[in-house]
């Protein structure tokens, strides 16, 4: 039985103090919430006092990315090594504004999940099509060389240590989501690669993550589809209430 997991993701939102705030909310209100995977991924600065802010908590920190060295001359970089150090237990990688905004490709996504699971991370790896993309009916086409390339070499184990985050991508910000038809589809797509590359073992009990305007009146009817095992919140993430509403709508 696969374990759900929701995971924030605050973008570039919250200073320290308001990051603080807001966990300091989150923990209050979940305090009870079993059997499902709660975790916060602030931006960087705020790493290191949210971690000790959810000391003792069910919530579990993350980051919103990572670099694939150890350490060097890369400026403005952060290592896995240091995600560790701040109290990090997820990273999340390849999601689709790195890859717009900032070049990411499959390469780079690759050598950063093989980076955090060697320095005992576990990487939430996002992949997903464009409008334009789904619209083309390339969609299967454009998660399959996501899946298939950002994960290129990882072994059986590794890929247990792995969450994958399907997020289309003309779903995130939006206020559009996919219906739970449109999740359940690419979702169970995903898990089919994941057979064909793993085996069913390792296929059924890989959690694959919906992402795209997840919001308290729609987290419900995602999760109900066989295939999807979580969300990967955005803005609803950024405010206790819906956040926290998201999280006891998997119950």
């Amino acid at each position: 039985m696969r374990r759900i997991i929701i995971a924030g993701n605050w973008k570039m939102y919250k200073t320290i103090d308001e990051s603080v705030e807001l966990v300091t909310l989150l923990k209050r209100s979940l305090v009870d919430i079993e059997g499902i995977e709660i975790v916060v991924c602030p931006p960087f600065t705020s790493l290191s006092d949210v971690h000790e802010a959810l000391i003792g908590t069910n919530i579990k920190l993350g980051a919103q990315d990572c670099h694939w060295e150890k350490e060097g001359a890369f400026t403005g970089e952060v290592s896995c090594q240091m995600l560790k150090s701040a109290g990090c237990e997820y990273v999340i990688i390849g999601h689709s504004e790195r890859r717009q905004y900032f070049n990411e490709t499959n390469d780079t996504v690759n050598k950063k999940v093989k980076a955090a699971i060697k320095e005992g991370l576990r990487p939430i790896v996002c992949v997903g099509e464009k409008l334009e993309e789904r619209q083309a009916g390339r969609t299967f086409d454009v998660v399959k060389d996501h899946v298939e390339n950002s994960l290129a070499g990882l072994s059986k184990d590794d890929m247990l240590k792995t969450v994958i985050a399907y997020e289309p991508v003309w779903a995130i910000g939006t206020g559009v989501v996919a219906t739970k038809e449109q999740a359940q589809e690419v979702h169970s797509y995903i898990r089919g690669l994941l057979m064909k590359a793993y085996g069913s073992d390792v296929a059924k009990e890989t959690r694959i993550q919906y992402g795209g305007s997840v919001k308290p009146d729609n987290i419900r009817e995602l999760i109900s589809q066989e295939d999807v095992d979580g969300a990967l919140v955005g803005g609803a993430s950024l405010k206790a209430d819906s956040f926290t509403q998201i999280v006891k709508g998997c119950l």
